[in-house]
């Protein structure tokens, strides 16, 4: 007795769905076994060639699962035309709760051909987030922080967002690092310090040539003098921001103050000035009412001055008045 089952007009047998299932399973075992074994072969290539290599296998590994697909239909021996009405039910779907989805998935591929996006890429979005991509799967990619935190960015996000990716083409940038002097001192004891700041930290790319580090003055500030140190940094300093910075600020500190340099505080002129007309020392006597502000009571609005009566002249005490 042979079990079976029908679908609309085909009947399946428990072989027939066993085989399938077989077939299903050995196409997707390859497939991920190839994929695999073409990623560890791509970590041991450089950056360029390993996002290639990386491409290729999770195209490989996709059409791989269609086939294993088409194949298991074809030993259930269920046609393809069948799937036409199930396929106008999913473009349906599509339009309304898969729509987030399709999206997304149609993005992964995007990125997967348009290369503008690649494996082992930093990259910072629009919300903040920066790190190296990991991984680009269907719906999302995997982002891994410097602080080893892994983030799941839909993939849509990077086609219709702005991305910055840092290692696009060339690893190295440069970097603008402003800080400010007390007014008076020298400028060149200023550059002087700065570019020994930038010849003392590792990230640096060069001392020489047309990339070499600069000193620029931007403006003058309520309280400083306004510099900024312009330095190119090579490709390890790119996937750390953070470091880099703290590196160059730390740098700069020490070199400041091994030249004597002031780092001002904020300051603010004040200028006082009495209601009688008096500046400075002056003007602060007449608020506390202290002698020898120089005002007399006549200077002073609305006053004037007043003398003691003088005493009756001399006279007979018992004379009538």
């Amino acid at each position: 007795m042979s079990w079976s089952f029908s679908i609309g007009e085909s009947s399946i047998s428990l072989g027939a769905l066993a085989g399938a299932l077989l077939t299903l399973i050995l196409i997707w075992v390859v497939a991920l076994a190839l994929r695999r074994r073409l990623n560890r072969y791509a970590e041991a290539r450089e950056h360029s060639r390993r996002a290639s290599l990386y491409t290729v296998a999770k195209l490989i590994y996709y059409t791989m699962i269609v086939i294993a697909v088409f194949a298991a239909l074809g030993v259930l021996g269920i046609p393809v035309s069948r799937f036409a009405v199930f396929a106008g039910a999913l473009g349906v779907g599509l339009g309304f709760g898969l729509q987030a989805i399709f999206n997304n998935f149609v993005s992964g591929l995007i990125l997967l051909f348009d290369r503008s996006l690649k494996v082992g890429d930093f990259v910072e979005l629009e919300s903040g987030i920066h790190g190296e991509v990991k991984d680009i799967n269907i719906r999302a990619t995997l982002i891994r922080t410097n602080d080893n935190i892994d983030i799941l960015v839909p993939n849509s996000e990077f086609v219709s967002g702005r991305v910055t990716n840092w290692t696009h083409n060339e690893v190295s940038r440069r970097i603008k690092l402003p800080f400010g002097v007390a007014y008076g001192s020298d400028k060149e004891k200023v550059k002087a310090a700065a570019l020994e700041a930038a010849a003392a930290v590792p990230y640096t790319l060069t001392l020489d040539g047309r990339r070499a580090p600069q000193v620029w003055l931007n403006g003058f500030g309520d309280s400083s003098l306004d510099f900024a140190l312009v330095v190119w940094l090579n490709a390890d300093a790119t996937r750390r921001p953070s470091r880099v910075r703290s590196a160059y600020n730390w740098a700069l500190h020490d070199a400041l103050e091994e030249h004597g340099l002031e780092i001002p505080f904020p300051q603010r002129d004040l200028r006082l000035r009495s209601a009688f007309g008096h500046e400075s020392d002056a003007a602060i006597r007449d608020l506390f009412n202290e002698p020898g502000a120089g005002a007399t009571s006549s200077d002073r609005p609305g006053q004037k001055e007043h003398h003691p009566a003088s005493p009756p002249p001399p006279g007979n005490p018992n004379e009538a008045p």
